[in-house]
């Protein structure tokens, strides 16, 4: 999932800059349904770290049914406070 991609996809410009806030609520609402549905592992994780990035991600016992896959996701939230700070 290549990140800009994603960004036209769910909010149809990959600059974060030119996002209306009423397309910013569409997309993220896009979002999660598009995570409700995912069946794909990975696709499924890619989609949770753009959530993450955005605010709007589910609590990760919500998210994910194994513990591999909530730890990988607390290993990303970490590297993004990081990043961050």
């Amino acid at each position: 999932m290549d990140f800009d991609d994603q960004l036209r996809r769910y909010f149809g410009t990959a600059n974060l800059a030119t996002i209306a806030p009423a397309a910013l609520e569409a997309g993220v609402d896009r979002m999660r349904v598009d995570f409700g549905i995912e069946n794909d592992k990975r696709r499924k994780f890619a989609l949770w770290t753009l959530m993450y990035m955005f605010g709007a991600a589910p609590d990760l016992d919500i998210a994910f049914d194994n513990e591999d896959d909530r730890n990988a996701a607390r290993d990303f939230m970490d590297l993004m406070d990081k990043a961050g700070g």
